[in-house]
């Protein structure tokens, strides 16, 4: 093997983090090998990874000592409620990352977690990158200052982020989205109705937290009740266990699918979508959608004194107006969603404009290539020499 071993430490706290971390570290294994091709063309990987995420990750090559499934605390009460074990696993991955010694510390969103955990790196002297930024144009615009402080490179994947950290100082890159790639790695998506059949399935996706889906896919199956004639399936997520959904659903005439949420939008023509990245994913696939999000009572009062922006799916939030509709608290329920979901259906001209817009969006937010540019970034943070003065770095 040619040049030195190049060590990262890698955290992704939920589903969505593990996927495109995956991707991500796919990504720079390659980037490594190529610039450990050995006199004879061979290519060898200079890399080791470890971290905490998902099964993706580790399929990848990331020698895993924490799963995302004993980190998916949703909401405020949430929080409060797991704070001891929350502060528990700071103190445990400060003890791995100090003694696996890594040159860079790489960031996968999940904010709450991660800024501390970057705080407290810079303090190391330990080089710190963050992917898929925290959303602190939505709130906690406050966090600003750690991110500024401890964060050597913030990689973006969101066209109105980049100038939103620059005019704040901090040293940004625009990446494009790494769904992009995940798309493009099964497959062209459909992004018309054309290639819509009749009996194309309605997808309903409730998220990928147990909380979440407690809440939300009741609601939608009692709207599902109302199409008869339709064929509705929901994407569980692989993180739940079965027995959840087989409690929830019930009698109620509808497949379930594990791990293949993708397969699924490609031949959908409508979704149900609980609010998060799944909106946007959705979306990619040219599936006009209802997006849906429902919370604890106090949770949503605090969001709602704490939380800037117009809307909550990110669909909207990129397209600067209402693209799709947003069912928030008291308007989830079943009859609201019925009536949404009518109008995708039977309402020509509606659903001729969303797939219109959607076709938008993906032009702004560019094509495929996410993970590799933000790959080819890492590495350089990698190779830079250090910076701060007395760490040793």
């Amino acid at each position: 093997m040619n040049g030195p071993r190049h060590r990262i430490f890698i955290i992704a706290g939920e589903a969505s983090g593990d996927l495109h971390g995956a991707n991500l570290v796919r990504e720079l294994m390659r980037v490594s090998a190529e610039h450990g091709r050995s006199k004879d063309g061979a290519a060898a990987s200079s890399l080791v990874v470890q971290g905490w995420g998902g099964d993706r990750m580790a399929a990848e090559g990331v020698q895993l000592l924490k799963h995302y499934r004993e980190l998916a605390f949703m909401g405020f009460t949430q929080v409060l409620l797991n704070l001891r074990t929350i502060l528990r696993n700071i103190r445990l991955c400060k003890e791995q990352i100090a003694a696996f010694k890594p040159d860079v510390l790489l960031l996968i969103d999940y904010p709450g977690f991660n800024l501390r955990i970057a705080d407290w790196a810079h303090a190391q002297g330990i080089r710190v990158v963050y992917y898929i930024s925290p959303q602190l144009w939505a709130w906690k615009e406050n966090r600003i200052t750690t991110v500024k402080r401890a964060v050597d490179r913030m990689l973006v994947i969101l066209p109105f982020e980049q100038e939103w950290y620059a005019e704040r100082g901090v040293h940004v890159d625009f990446v494009g989205h790494p769904l992009l790639d995940e798309i493009a790695n099964t497959g062209a998506a459909a992004t018309g109705d054309e290639v819509r059949a009749a009996d194309a399935p309605i997808a309903l996706l409730p998220g990928s937290r147990e909380q979440e889906i407690t809440r939300m896919l009741p609601a939608m199956l009692a709207a599902a009740a109302h199409f008869p004639g339709e064929r509705f399936v929901v994407a569980a997520a692989p993180s739940v266990p079965a027995q959840l959904y087989a409690e929830l659903i019930g009698s109620a005439r509808v497949e379930v699918v594990a791990g293949r949420t993708h397969a699924l939008l490609r031949s959908a023509k409508a979704a149900v979508v609980t609010s998060g990245t799944a909106t946007l994913e959705t979306a990619l696939f040219g599936v006009p959608e209802v997006v849906c999000y429902s919370g604890s009572a106090i949770n949503v009062w605090l969001a709602r004194r704490l939380v800037k922006v117009k809307f909550i799916s990110l669909v909207n939030l990129i397209m600067d107006r209402a693209v799709v509709p947003e069912l928030i608290q008291h308007d989830m329920n079943a009859e609201r969603i019925r009536a949404e979901l009518q109008r995708l259906l039977h309402d020509t001209a509606h659903r001729a404009r969303m797939v219109a817009d959607l076709q938008d969006l993906r032009v702004r937010l560019g094509g495929p290539g996410a993970s590799a540019r933000a790959a080819r970034l890492v590495w350089k943070s990698l190779n830079e020499p250090a910076e701060r003065p007395g760490t040793g770095r």
